[in-house]
């Protein structure tokens, strides 16, 4: 298994970060230039059962993906699984956010993949697209939520 990780400090308290996630739908395209929309299909704000449907593109490719949201801690986490037929490579991912200080949080997320070696081997490129929109999505979120004007 190969699991794709990145990391940020955001100068806010978990709280924030997880009100902004609580608007998921509506936040996804200020999130990533290449984020075209997202909606639940089935139940909403990332309770466990919820089913997420997203479009972004990843490189030239428009990816279409459902999520299911599989555990939910308030302020601290979300793990989600990713549902057919990605799930055959990418079976999960989360977010986290851990406090780093009184106003100060680490959102960090994951993506895993099976056949890690073999993936990395021959969707080379598409595992280093991957790891550079995570990077991305970081950075622009830290710059969502310290900067309103971003």
């Amino acid at each position: 298994m190969l699991t794709l990780k990145d990391s940020v400090t955001i100068n806010r308290p978990p709280d924030v970060i997880f009100a902004w996630l609580a608007h998921f739908p509506e936040n996804y395209t200020s999130w990533h230039q290449d984020h075209v929309v997202a909606k639940w299909i089935r139940g909403r704000d990332f309770e466990k059962g919820s089913i997420l449907y997203t479009e972004e593109y990843l490189g030239a490719k428009l990816e279409k993906l459902s999520f299911e949201t599989t555990k939910f801690k308030k302020g601290e986490l979300i793990e989600y699984k990713l549902l057919f037929p990605h799930s055959i490579i990418c079976p999960r991912g989360s977010f986290s956010v851990k406090p780093l200080n009184s106003n100060g949080s680490i959102f960090t997320a994951t993506l895993s993949f099976r056949f890690g070696w073999l993936f990395s081997k021959i969707a080379k490129k598409r595992a280093e697209a991957i790891r550079i929109h995570m990077r991305e999505e970081g950075k622009n979120l830290k710059g969502l939520l310290e900067n309103p004007g971003y």
